[in-house]
């Protein structure tokens, strides 16, 4: 069955249930106030009954005063002695039978319902007493046709309206309920639609309220799809650079070695070739096993204090046998910074960003380093003298293979576009930040911040 069709019952049982219920409630309230005022009217003519009966001298009643008493119409009255012999009765009552047979000899005052002849009767029951010594039955009877009549009209009423209202409320429902899930209807025809032709770029269109349950539904199915779409190209990307990556060093050694076997013998330059392009790809599959690693929670990172001045100067060292003398590499602030992370992977991030710096900076540029604290974290900064990187590329640069080539000239030497990817993963799991200034002609300038150690942070002043 249809969630529409549930829902729709539910709510129509649900509601049909709190009417009917009520409607009883009711009926059942108007049933007490109507029998209570008709014993109070009962109990009205049998007191007016009673103060018309004088007392003799024998201390009985004076029952040959009764034909004088005149009830109102549709009373009835019975007085039967002590030894239940009718004595006198309404003119108008045919039955000489007891209004009430369970009424006779009763100690106090009862009200019962009564059938005679067919005419549904209230009766109020009175023992009469002179002193301690009873003397009679008073029976006063009220005709309850008024009564059942409206009781009657009330329950038909009752019945039609709680079918009436079942009804209108099951298709109120069933029209709101088809309104309010018709967006989940797009929802799996679009998801039908994009499993079907393969299509990420689609986006349900929804016109209601963005704030409750269906739109925030739409809005998060939206952004999946986004994230999908994203996702799926990134993958498309990816594949395709690699391939791209890998068919050019395959190209060159297949082509040397194909010059080998024509020649039948090596030389050093050849040699030398084959080697570089094997350590290209050799670097560019254990970054990829890296970042495979890393995206996938199996990378630990050890957690330690680690002292990024001596870190510093140890990729100083490194760095100024990379640069060879073509840049001036110099140490422009060097601070003592104690951060708790993984030492081996917070070199990396330094090596790879001081790495990048002298490879994209021309000769005769120069590269500065600086390494500092505020109240809270770590900096380091590294500035380059290069060429900068363009405003539409600064987004993009910790994207895996993602190059700026524009404002990079590209050489044999260049990396694979995974080492920016890599040293974002590992300082955002330190808790860290890594972010990049640049500017065309003038350099660039990446920091990276983390936390300090709690120790670190108790000896600031």
């Amino acid at each position: 069955m249809l969630l529409r069709n549930r829902l729709t019952l539910i709510n129509t049982f649900l509601v049909g249930g709190i009417i009917l219920l009520f409607g009883t409630i009711v009926f059942q309230l108007i049933s007490i106030t109507l029998t209570y005022q008709i014993d109070r009217q009962i109990q009205e003519e049998a007191f007016q009954f009673i103060e018309q009966l004088p007392e003799v001298n024998r201390g009985d009643f004076g029952v040959e005063m009764i034909k004088d008493v005149n009830l109102d119409e549709g009373y009835y009255f019975q007085f039967w002695s002590r030894d239940n012999r009718l004595l006198r009765k309404s003119a108008d009552l045919e039955t000489i039978s007891p209004l009430d047979p369970s009424g006779l000899g009763l100690a106090v005052p009862t009200y019962s319902r009564a059938d005679r002849d067919g005419v549904q009767l209230r009766v109020l029951s009175i023992p009469l007493q002179v002193g301690q010594r009873s003397v009679g039955t008073l029976m006063v009877g009220a005709d309850l046709f008024l009564i059942d009549l409206i009781q009657r009209y009330i329950l038909t009423v009752m019945f039609w309206g709680v079918i009436i209202a079942v009804v209108l409320v099951g298709l109120g429902v069933w029209i709101s309920t088809y309104r309010a899930l018709e967006p989940l209807e797009e929802v799996s025809k679009t998801a039908i639609q994009i499993s079907r032709a393969s299509d990420l770029s689609r986006r349900i269109p929804y016109r209601g309220p963005r704030d409750d349950e269906v739109g925030q539904l739409i809005q998060v199915f939206n952004q999946t799809l986004e994230q999908l779409e994203d996702l799926f190209n990134s993958q498309k990307q990816f594949i395709s650079d690699v391939s791209h990556e890998l068919r050019t060093p395959l190209t060159v050694i297949k082509g040397n070695l194909d010059l080998l076997e024509e020649i039948e013998c090596i030389d050093d330059e050849t040699f030398e070739m084959v080697n570089r392009e094997v350590s290209r790809l050799t670097r560019m599959v254990n970054d990829l096993l890296l970042l495979a690693q890393a995206e996938s929670g199996q990378l630990p990172l050890n957690q330690e204090e680690v002292a990024l001045d001596t870190l510093l100067l140890e990729v100083f060292q490194h760095a100024r046998t990379l640069s060879r003398e073509k840049v001036e590499l110099e140490i422009e602030e060097l601070d003592q910074v104690i951060v708790n992370g993984d030492p081996d992977r917070l070199k990396q991030v330094m090596l790879n960003l001081v790495s990048n710096a002298i490879k994209y900076t021309p000769s005769g540029g120069k590269v500065s380093l600086k390494l500092g604290k505020d109240q809270t974290t770590g900096y380091f900064k590294v500035r380059d003298t290069g060429p900068g990187i363009s405003e539409e590329d600064l987004p993009h640069i910790f994207k895996r293979f993602y190059r700026a080539e524009k404002a990079r000239t590209r050489s044999r030497d260049s990396g694979y576009g995974l080492g920016l990817s890599i040293a974002y993963w590992i300082i955002d799991n330190h808790g860290g930040t890594i972010e990049v200034e640049s500017v065309r002609g003038e350099g660039t300038v990446f920091t990276v911040r983390l936390p300090l150690s709690g120790e670190e942070e108790e000896t600031q002043p």
